[in-house]
C-alpha cells in the first residue's frame, strides 16, 4: 500500500502530554492524492504512481513496489495511511536566509574584540596558506548563500488526525504553507 504523501506547513505549536510536559508541535495540511497514472516496469522502467496533489500544477511521482490495488482517478487521503502514535519522515526545503555570513552561515566565532582589533569582529581570518598549496581548498568555509536546501527530518510521531489535519511532535524544515514531503516510518 502507498507509505507517503504530501502536506503543507500551517504553523508550530505546542501542546501538553498526560504529564504535563510542554511538547512542541506542527500543525500539517495534509493533501489529497488523486492517481493520474499508473508506471510500471514492462512500459516504463519502474513502478511508480503520478499523483495530482491537490492545487499543485506539477504532478508529483511516488515510487512503489506494486501498485496492483490501485487505478486512476482513486483518491488517497492521510487518514487512509496513517494513525496516532505512527512516525513520520518530512523533506521539504528549509527557510532562506539570503547572503549569510561566516558566523551565521557556518558558526565561526570571529576575531578577538580587544588587542587592538577594531574591523575584524565578524571575520572568517584566513583562508588558506602560503605557496604551497598556492590556492584556497575547494568546500572552504565562506560566507555565501544560507537556506533553500533540501532538509530531512525523521522520527516525527503522529499525535493527532482530524480532517487531513494532522498535529506532529517536533519540527519540520520550510516556511509557512510550503510543501513538505512525508513518508511513514
Amino acid at each position: 500500500m502507498i507509505d507517503q504523501f504530501f502536506a503543507t506547513k500551517l504553523e508550530t505549536s505546542q501542546t501538553f502530554d498526560d504529564k504535563g510536559n510542554r511538547v512542541v508541535v506542527t500543525q500539517l495540511q495534509a493533501l489529497p492524492l488523486t492517481i493520474k497514472r499508473i508506471k510500471t516496469v514492462e512500459k516504463d522502467g519502474y513502478d511508480a504512481l503520478v499523483c495530482g496533489v491537490a492545487a499543485r500544477k506539477q504532478p508529483k511521482e511516488l515510487k512503489l513496489p506494486n501498485a496492483a490495488d490501485l487505478k486512476p482517478g482513486d483518491q488517497i487521503n492521510c487518514q487512509d495511511i496513517l494513525k496516532p502514535g505512527d512516525l513520520l519522515k518530512a523533506t521539504g526545503l528549509s527557510k532562506g536566509r539570503g547572503f549569510a555570513g561566516v558566523m551565521k552561515r557556518h558558526g565561526f566565532s570571529g576575531g578577538p574584540k580587544t588587542h587592538g582589533q577594531s574591523d575584524r569582529s565578524r571575520a572568517p581570518g584566513s583562508i588558506g596558506m602560503r605557496t604551497t598549496p598556492g590556492r584556497v581548498w575547494k568546500g572552504k568555509k565562506m560566507a555565501g548563500h544560507y537556506g533553500v536546501e533540501t532538509v530531512t527530518v525523521k522520527n516525527l510521531k503522529v499525535i493527532k488526525i482530524e480532517d487531513n489535519l494532522l498535529t506532529v511532535s517536533g519540527t519540520v524544515p520550510g516556511s509557512k504553507n510550503s510543501l513538505l514531503k512525508l513518508l511513514k516510518l
